[in-house]
């Protein structure tokens, strides 16, 4: 069972949270990450930009989730390695 106890509030109302209690956060948010993951996968993005933008995105038309997440029939996490690493799913780079 995945319980997300924050998963109806907007981020706004996270933000919010956080200044009003002093949460810690992480700083690449305060250098334009919007969602951040892991360093390969993630870049920052311009203001008004999807957030979800900064992730994957060299993936068209692919779910935008690290391998982990994804079913092997939509690339799952080999699919991600291989284009990291530049290879173009024959062996090859």
């Amino acid at each position: 069972m995945k319980f997300a106890p924050l998963a109806d509030w907007t981020d706004e109302e996270v933000w919010d949270y956080i200044r009003a209690n002093d949460v810690p956060y992480n700083e690449l948010y305060d250098k334009g990450f919007k969602s951040i993951g892991c360093a390969p996968c993630t870049r920052p993005v311009a203001d008004g930009e999807d957030p979800r933008n900064g992730r994957w995105w060299w993936e068209t038309g692919a779910p935008k989730e690290c391998g982990m997440h994804c079913a092997i029939e939509t690339g799952g996490f080999e699919h991600e390695l291989a284009a990291l690493l530049g290879h173009n799913g024959n062996g090859t780079a």
